[in-house]
């Protein structure tokens, strides 16, 4: 088995030319490099600088084509295919795309990165050997990001979505900042790689950022408001919610807090539209 570290950048030096390219060679090891991998013409003896990685065949081959990341290096690689139950590829820069595993995105499809967006990754090997794509771990984010200023708080902000789950998800914005969006602070939960905008609603003493997803609260009664009316009508012109329901059956129905759900619902009722009974919220006819 060759002992050649595959997933970094290695110089080797050009042991003999072949039909399909060149063989090269380090200390005891070689690799194949194939003519479609440089754009040079090389001689025997020269010295290249070389990515290494396997081929389907697991054989190591070479290219002069160096990659955006290696082995502990990390970066923003762009999705290029996504197959359900097995993962994400992403391109490296390379002719290989790179594989993040199932075991490394959400349990949950519907919020895996789609073709075209991008994940913050580095190199490493499953058990058997085979380069994969790992996504950064909180601990590795912390050393990539800066700290904001205060002057952002209550400005637009926009950034790339590296982790999410049920409570809340976590962007890296343009400039390096990292955001946390609270699940009371989205509609939905967005996808992993997805690029978001949002506003800022607190510039922590740590320098990361809390971000909303949401508009502002008087922009947003609007929307709520027709929201809660296209749910009436669709009920039947009767919902079993009114000022008094329980905070987690609304944000469970409408995606939105309980404070919201009132302004909302008060908007509708000031307008003669609807109105509220013991037992829940109808349409006026």
């Amino acid at each position: 088995m060759t002992q050649l570290p595959i997933g970094t950048i290695q110089t080797m030096h050009v042991l003999r030319k072949i039909d399909t390219g060149y063989v090269l060679k380090k200390d005891t090891e070689e690799a194949l490099l194939h003519h479609n991998e440089t754009e040079n013409d090389l001689e025997v003896e020269e010295e290249v600088d070389v990515f290494l990685y396997n081929d389907k065949k697991g054989q190591v081959i070479a290219t002069a084509k160096l990659p955006n990341i290696v082995m502990d290096a990390y970066g923003w690689t762009e999705v290029t295919e996504v197959i359900p139950k097995l993962g994400a590829f992403v391109s490296i820069g390379i002719a290989k795309d790179m594989l993040v595993s199932v075991d490394d995105l959400p349990l949950f499809e519907k919020v895996w990165p789609k073709v075209g967006e991008k994940l913050f990754v580095t190199l490493g090997k499953d058990q058997k050997g085979r380069l994969l794509a790992i996504p950064a771990t909180e601990g590795i984010i912390a050393r990539e990001i800066q700290a904001a200023p205060k002057a952002l708080l209550n400005q637009p902000i926009n950034g790339t979505v590296y982790h999410t789950s049920r409570e809340g998800s976590a962007i890296m914005t343009e400039e390096a900042y990292r955001g946390f969006i609270h699940h009371t602070e989205r509609k939905e939960e967005p996808r992993l790689g997805e690029f978001i905008q949002g506003r800022v609603i607190e510039v922590k003493e740590d320098g990361t950022l809390n971000v909303s997803l949401r508009p502002l609260k008087q922009h947003s009664m609007g929307e709520d408001a027709d929201a809660i009316l296209t749910h009436l009508e669709e009920s039947g012109g009767q919902i079993p919610f009114n000022d008094k329901s329980d905070p987690v059956d609304i944000r469970g129905t409408f995606a939105i807090s309980k404070a919201a759900f009132k302004r909302a619902l008060g908007k509708l009722m000031k307008e003669g539209k609807v109105e509220q009974r013991d037992d829940g919220s109808s349409i006026l006819k």
